[in-house]
């Protein structure tokens, strides 16, 4: 089997530093995909699936949001500078830096998907087509979804979650150890985790600012910016070939990915039935053959 090459590098973004690595070869003459991960505040590492993408002929780039990874941290920033704003700003000035803005794909997952689709909504000219992976529309929905999922776990693992966030001892052991029951249920189901999604987790865990200004403390508890917010009134913008990804055990249940079904013209839709919120990796061969035929048929 032939190496499918890589290279990484960084995109000057203002006075910051915006990391990338594409797989594969741009110049080849195929769409390349841009992989948006989620959060806000996460890395690239959990989502490095997408990279076998790269062995249907697209090329593929992954890169780390400003705030995380291997991009520029900035710790001090109050949670104001942390906008939706500055994530489109960032995406525009990575598809200028790498020369693609004339023509790529993007695939988002989680934050990533709700990221991709108000670009999307805006009618770029050179996006081609459109994958929303595991996304939410309306974060309140999504905090009623998850607290409905969580009536359904244990009892006692039910009682040390409200326990700990009565007092906002969200570090207290037994918390996170109820806090990686549900995940283990509805976030990601192998067992043990891959190796690059528990990177993503620990890279979280020493850095959180940006996951804790704009989302919350996990998962399911969203006090950061992004607590009220909707993307609905954009879905009908968008104008290209989509398809929405999801598990079906998924946070993002079916009554969060509703809308974009109901919304987005035109889009095609797959459900990955023993997968929750990460098929690309609890069901990788599937989704990524699902997502290249995708792009075989759209682009």
């Amino acid at each position: 089997m032939e190496l499918i090459k890589s290279r990484e590098g960084f995109a000057p973004f203002g006075s910051y530093q915006t990391w990338y690595r594409i797989t594969g070869d741009l110049e080849g003459g195929r769409t390349p995909l841009v992989i948006l991960h989620g959060g806000p505040g996460c890395t690239y590492d959990y989502v490095d699936a997408y990279k076998d993408v790269a062995a249907g002929g697209y090329p593929v780039i992954h890169y780390d949001q400003l705030g995380n990874g291997r991009s520029t941290h900035l710790p001090d920033m109050p949670p104001s500078f942390w906008t939706v704003s500055l994530f489109l700003e960032e995406l525009d000035n990575l598809l200028e830096h790498l020369g693609i803005s004339e023509r790529y794909a993007l695939l988002g997952q989680s934050w990533g998907g709700m990221l991709g689709s108000v670009h999307a909504a805006r009618r770029p000219a050179g996006l081609r087509c459109l994958v929303i992976a595991n996304s939410p529309v309306d974060m309140g929905v999504w905090m009623e979804e998850a607290n409905r999922l969580r009536q359904e776990l244990p009892e006692e693992i039910q009682a040390t979650l409200l326990k700990h966030e009565a007092t906002g001892d969200y570090m207290a052991a037994d918390y996170l150890a109820a806090t990686r029951f549900f995940y283990n249920k509805h976030v990601c189901r192998l067992n043990p985790w891959p190796e690059e999604v528990e990177r993503t987790f620990a890279q979280v865990d020493a850095d959180p600012t940006v996951y804790h200004a704009m989302t919350g403390p996990n998962e399911f508890t969203i006090t950061g910016s992004t607590k009220d917010w909707s993307i609905a009134d954009c879905l009908p913008q968008i104008n290209v070939p989509s398809l929405l990804i999801s598990g079906r055990y998924d946070e993002a249940t079916p009554r969060v990915i509703q809308p974009f079904l109901d919304l987005v013209p035109g889009i095609q839709s797959a459900i990955f039935e023993n997968s929750s919120h990460m098929p690309h990796v609890e069901e990788r061969v599937a989704c990524m053959g699902t997502v290249v035929n995708f792009l075989d048929h759209s682009l």
